[in-house]
C-alpha cells in the first residue's frame, strides 16, 4: 500500500510587493485530496479534504451525518490510497448498513460542503439532538482555549490556509485539535477522534477557526458538548438551531473578548476552577 499523500505543497510563485516584482520563492500550500466515504464496498459521499488524520474524518462523518449512532457499528475501516485520492472503506453492522439507502447522498462537492447532494430542504435544516451538558466554564477558559488552539494548529502555521477544531476541558486544556482545508472536515474529524478515544465531550467544549453555520451545530449536537466558540460570526440559522439544541453559542472571539448568542449561563466570570467554584 503506497503511503498517504503529503498536506503540503511547496510552490514557486512571483511575488509583487509595494508594485514591485520580487524574486521567484517558495510557498507552503495545503493540498486538498478527494475522499471517497464507502460503506459496504458502496460509495456514499466524496468530499476534498487534507490528507490528515481520515481515518478519524471517516468515522466523524459517519456519526454526524447519522450513518451510524456509535463508533462500535463500523466493525471495520481502512484508508486505501488511489491514484486520484483516497478511499475511507467501512463496513457496518447490519442495522445501518440496511437503512444506509435511505439516507444516500452522492455527494461531489466543493472543499468542505456541508450540503451538497442532499435529498430534501428538510434533510438541511433538520433539528439538531438536544445538548444536556451541563459543564459551566469560565471567560478565562474561553481565552485560554482560543490561544491554545491557535498554538496548536502546525499545518495552519505553515499554510496560514486551513481551519481547525479542537476540544478543550477546563484544568485539563486543549485535549485535541484537528485541521482541514474545509471547516466541516476539521469538526468532523475532531467527532472521529473524540468518539474512537471514548472522549466525553459534555465535560468541555468545542472551539473552531471558522464561522457557524447550520450544518456546525447540528454536527456539535451530535459530539454532545454544550458550548461552541468561534472565531469568526454565526449564521442566524446557526444561531436558531443552538437555542433549540441546548447549546450555548460563542462567537467572534478575540483576545479581548467575545460575544455569546444562546444560553449563556454556560458561561461565568473570572480565573476560578469553573468546576468547583474555587479560586
Amino acid at each position: 500500500m503506497t503511503d498517504l499523500p503529503s498536506p503540503v505543497a511547496r510552490l514557486t510563485r512571483a511575488v509583487w510587493r509595494a508594485g514591485t516584482l520580487r524574486d521567484a520563492s517558495e510557498r507552503a500550500t495545503p493540498e486538498e485530496t478527494p475522499v471517497a466515504i464507502v460503506y459496504d464496498g458502496s460509495t456514499q459521499a466524496v468530499m476534498m479534504a487534507s490528507p490528515t488524520d481520515v481515518e478519524d474524518f471517516a468515522v466523524g462523518f459517519s456519526l454526524t451525518e447519522g450513518i451510524v449512532r456509535s463508533v462500535g457499528e463500523i466493525e471495520s475501516l481502512e484508508i486505501v490510497p488511489h491514484e486520484l485520492g483516497l478511499e475511507a472503506r467501512m463496513w457496518l453492522a447490519k442495522d445501518p448498513a440496511r437503512q444506509l439507502g435511505a439516507r444516500r447522498r452522492a455527494i461531489a462537492g466543493p472543499t468542505g460542503c456541508g450540503l451538497c447532494g442532499v435529498d430534501s430542504l428538510a434533510e438541511a435544516v433538520k433539528p439538531a439532538r438536544l445538548v444536556s451538558a451541563d459543564t459551566i466554564v469560565t471567560s478565562a477558559d474561553v481565552h485560554e482555549a482560543l490561544e491554545a488552539l491557535s498554538r496548536a494548529q502546525a499545518l495552519n502555521f505553515e499554510t496560514r490556509a486551513v481551519h481547525g477544531a479542537g476540544f478543550f476541558r477546563p484544568g485539563h486544556g486543549l485535549l485535541a485539535v484537528r485541521e482541514d482545508v474545509g471547516r466541516h472536515n476539521a469538526l468532523d474529524k475532531l467527532a472521529g477522534h473524540l468518539a474512537r478515544t471514548g472522549e466525553d465531550a459534555s465535560t468541555g467544549f468545542v472551539v473552531l477557526t471558522s464561522r457557524v453555520s447550520v450544518e456546525m451545530i447540528q454536527k456539535a449536537a451530535v459530539i454532545g458538548t454544550g458550548l461552541v466558540v468561534a472565531v469568526s460570526a454565526p449564521t442566524a440559522l446557526g444561531v436558531r438551531l443552538a437555542a433549540e439544541a441546548g447549546i450555548t453559542l460563542a462567537a467572534i472571539a478575540r483576545g479581548d473578548g467575545f460575544e455569546v448568542f444562546t444560553h449563556p449561563h454556560r458561561i461565568i466570570e473570572g480565573a476560578q476552577d469553573a468546576r468547583t467554584g474555587a479560586a
